[in-house]
């Protein structure tokens, strides 16, 4: 996928559900809320939409970095350290993406983050979608994970997020996570993602289209977002 400007996927049989349909410029977002860089772009993202005057509608859609992933809690810096070859190493790198992140305004704290199989968190992040309530869902996740510590592997601390964050009702939550309910959903998002090739996030697909992959700056989301709107006033 690009690692600039927009690639273009027209032909691309990737078995988009109908539903995906853009209004002016719809961005559908593939990220995992364990995801630093998605965070990060996240927004970089939002200062780009803050500067665009279109009509723009965004949409989360689940990857998961490691579907194996345990649900057994354990430091994020221990599982780190076994990925990328010990401590030091993993904390190297963590310092250096916490310093980018800490460019937009945003706190990693990797030392006290709680590492997670994030399936469920994608079902909440679908049940969001469905509310109405998405964007404020995610941006919470992402704190939670990476600022509060708090553990994305319990159904309970889900709840809570979500009902601190949008007021979802928690007890309908919790009910929903214990469910089969969302499953489904998920999967198909994850096999979306597969049929696209996807190996990295965020990736930001532009009117179901256009991609872009990484947490570009806001600059060049921006010259995207006004590259995408002219294309499509031209195919019209």
């Amino acid at each position: 996928m690009a690692r600039s400007g927009a690639e273009d996927l027209k032909g691309l049989e990737c078995g988009w559900p109908s539903r995906w349909l853009h209004q002016s410029v719809n961005i559908d977002i593939f990220s995992d809320v364990v995801c630093p860089w998605c965070y990060i772009g996240k927004h970089r993202l939002e200062r780009a939409l803050k500067s665009y005057d279109g009509e723009v509608t965004v949409r989360w859609h689940a990857f998961q970095l490691d579907p194996e992933a345990p649900r057994t809690p354990e430091p994020l810096l221990t599982s780190l350290g076994r990925k990328f070859g010990g401590p030091e190493r993993a904390r190297a790198i963590t310092d250096r993406t916490a310093a980018v992140a800490a460019e937009e305004g945003l706190e990693l704290r990797f030392d006290t983050a709680v590492a997670a199989n994030t399936f469920d968190a994608h079902r909440l992040l679908w049940l969001a979608g469905i509310q109405g309530c998405q964007a404020e869902v995610a941006e919470a996740l992402f704190r939670a994970y990476f600022t509060e510590g708090r553990n994305l592997n319990d159904h309970a601390e889900l709840a809570a997020i979500a009902d601190a964050a949008a007021a979802m009702d928690p007890d309908f939550v919790t009910g929903f996570l214990a469910s089969d309910r969302g499953k489904e959903e998920v999967r198909a998002e994850l096999a979306t993602a597969a049929d696209l090739g996807l190996t990295g996030v965020p990736t930001f697909i532009f009117n179901r289209r256009y991609a872009v992959t990484g947490a570009q700056d806001s600059e060049t989301l921006l010259s995207v977002l006004r590259e995408v709107e002219q294309r499509s006033a031209s195919d019209s």
